[in-house]
């Protein structure tokens, strides 16, 4: 517990408990969401590994869409558009919660968001590094080195959701700043070194459409006097619009997404804004959307992008023996793990602070084993490394597939330990209540003070 000489400068302090509040309220439900996700990764594997897998493969790789002028890349294949578009619900989402962590959450503070931000980066360069050494004589594997960088935000707050229920909001928050800042720099990453054809000028295009969804979110009411509810319908077609244009500039059609959910306000006029008055757009969206993103666009991307033929014990034996199945799975388990803690160690070192006495810097390396989740971008990463027919590639994806799942199990273990702790710790500060409900811990006049030292009596 903390003592009355904890310094004032902390890191991952709880924070306020509307905060807390709120994030308790996420993860409750996403949790559910969570379970899906799993199953269908789960099944993913067993069809594709089953008599069945012709019919799961033909599925997954049929093309769908349709042709209009100017597009190109609107005919893809079944599994394509569930990581290009139906993920991208997920994006929006992601970028909206934490631009309320930015703008009226705890993250407000950079002194808070620094830690999170390098921790990211930190998680980026020593997978990279680790993959690098590995493979570094020879110079087609050696291609593949961002492939271990990225950590999966759906399969990582899933973990969360599953096993992190009582966990410090601060912790969660930390984790998703780290996931979301590592995707995007996981996609410059794909921009930058990977990707081939960019088109500038539909970047430039979607930049109109990106501004209209900007000021209708922002004056839709004030100046339109659009409801939320009206809002909604015009804000649609127009992330739409900028999705397919992101799409054919080449960039990670995902990011869109989180660039829109950058766009809706989370702070609103306090004279049109009542006590009684009706939700604002930001919650009207994240309403709407969160349903949709958890139990299907996110389940239906993870049963379409996990499974993968591992050609029986022989064959995933074979090839976790490539060098480039090493470095990934290296990469994902040791390289997160030790970058983000080591990152987030030397952070709070230069800056004087420390952890917040009632978090533990175990608590930071659970988090920082469950980053190792690296999905997604991984596979997207091991595609353009290798191309398709290449003898790196599968054996890239059972590794992806391998080293998240290690990751997983590894980052469960600590933070299911680390949630019973949280979890006593919780129903005792219950008990020490005032009238208002609020737990003496998040007040002044409780046992804690601001971010948690202990009162001194």
């Amino acid at each position: 517990m903390s003592n009355s000489s904890a310094p004032h400068n902390q890191t991952l302090s709880r924070g306020s408990y509307s905060e807390s509040s709120r994030v308790a309220e996420i993860l409750r439900q996403e949790t559910v969401g969570g379970f899906i996700l799993l199953v269908a990764t789960v099944l993913a594997v067993i069809l594709a590994n089953s008599p069945a897998a012709d019919f799961y493969f033909g599925v997954r790789d049929a093309e769908v869409g349709a042709h209009v002028p100017g597009f190109h890349h609107l005919m893809m294949t079944v599994s394509e558009w569930a990581a290009d578009g139906l993920l991208v619900v997920f994006f929006f989402l992601t970028g909206l919660e934490l631009k309320k962590e930015f703008v009226v959450g705890d993250l407000h503070d950079p002194g808070k968001a620094i830690v999170p931000i390098a921790a990211a980066f930190g998680g980026v360069a020593v997978p990279a590094l680790i993959f690098a050494a590995i493979n570094f004589s020879n110079p087609s594997a050696l291609h593949g080195w961002a492939i271990p960088t990225a950590t999966d935000i759906a399969f990582a707050v899933a973990v969360i959701s599953a096993v992190g229920t009582a966990l410090p909001s601060a912790l969660r928050i930390f984790l998703l700043t780290l996931a979301v800042v590592d995707d995007l720099i996981a996609i410059f990453i794909i921009a930058i070194f990977y990707t081939t054809g960019f088109k500038l000028t539909y970047l430039l295009l979607a930049l109109i459409p990106i501004a209209l969804f900007w000021l209708i979110a922002h004056k839709g009411e004030t100046m339109f006097h659009l409801k939320p509810l009206a809002s909604w319908l015009i804000l649609l077609p127009l992330g739409i619009v900028t999705w397919a244009l992101f799409l054919e500039s080449g960039i990670h059609a995902t990011i869109s997404g989180v660039i829109l959910g950058f766009c809706v306000p989370v702070v609103y006029n306090k004279k049109s804004r009542a006590a009684d008055a009706p939700a604002g757009l930001a919650e009207v969206l994240e309403h709407r959307l969160r349903p949709l993103s958890t139990g299907f666009c996110v389940p239906v991307f993870a049963f379409f992008s996990a499974g993968v033929a591992m050609g029986g014990f022989s064959g995933l034996a074979k090839a976790l023996t490539d060098s480039v199945a090493l470095g990934i799975m290296l990469g994902l388990v040791l390289g997160k793990t030790v970058g983000i803690t080591l990152t987030t160690w030397l952070v709070t070192r230069f800056r004087k602070a420390n952890l917040d006495p009632d978090i533990a810097w175990v608590d930071v390396i659970g988090l920082a084993m469950t980053a190792g989740i690296g999905f997604t971008v991984s596979l997207l990463v091991a595609e353009l490394s290798f191309g398709p027919g290449s003898e790196h590639t599968e054996n890239a994806k059972i590794a992806i597939l391998v080293g998240s799942v290690s990751a997983a199990i590894l980052g469960s273990l600590v933070l299911s330990r680390r949630n019973k702790h949280y979890k006593e710790l919780t129903e005792k500060e219950s008990l020490d209540s005032d009238e208002d409900g609020i737990p003496d811990v998040f007040t002044d006049n409780g046992s804690r003070l601001g971010g948690g030292a202990k009162r001194a009596d």
